[in-house]
């Protein structure tokens, strides 16, 4: 299982960079991408990061899954951005897992793929996806291939239902023991 990670200037540090390491320290091999022109990302908290490619046309035939980050860029381009909500149409259209945190469902809730979904996000996130059922208090759910997250506080239990997804709860209940969760 290979999987990208799509990074954006303005994610949020914790939940784009926090996912990435546990995902990593669980041995899942997972990549990052951008639409930027160049490789270079600046995120939320102005920490300069690169990413290892571009987005690029066949990327959903060389991964098998999509994580987005959360964070103020998803505010400021979420109700024109369809580059995203198709990415992400696209992994979901092949059964792929879509995983998003925080802010980022509401990608998916505009492209359609919350409907008829039990899903949690950031306060008010919901408003994009009124077919779905939201919970609020839940950091972190799965509902068939989509993971949400309700924002950075719920990293490890996002991290967590990923693993579980890819690699089963053994797995990640390994992850969270060579934590100290």
């Amino acid at each position: 299982m290979k999987g990208i990670m799509l990074f954006s200037d303005r994610m949020e540090d914790v939940e784009a960079l926090g996912t990435r390491a546990l995902l990593k320290r669980a041995g899942i091999e997972i990549d990052t991408a951008t639409f930027n022109e160049t490789l270079k990302v600046e995120t939320a908290f102005n920490l300069e990061v690169k990413a290892d490619c571009r987005v690029q046309d066949e990327i959903v035939d060389n991964y098998d899954f999509i994580v987005l980050p959360g964070g103020p860029y998803v505010a400021q381009t979420v109700d024109r951005d369809e580059a995203v909500k198709n990415l992400v149409k696209a992994f979901d259209a092949q059964g792929k897992l879509v995983a998003a945190i925080c802010a980022g469902p509401r990608f998916l809730g505009q492209a359609g793929l919350l409907d008829g979904k039990t899903f949690t996000a950031f306060t008010n996130s919901e408003k994009d996806a009124p077919k779905g059922k939201y919970r609020p208090k839940q950091k972190a759910l799965r509902d068939e291939n989509i993971i949400t997250a309700r924002g950075a506080g719920a990293v490890y239990e996002f991290a967590y239902e990923i693993v579980k997804y890819l690699q089963g709860e053994d797995a990640a209940k390994k992850l969270l023991r060579t934590i100290l969760h």
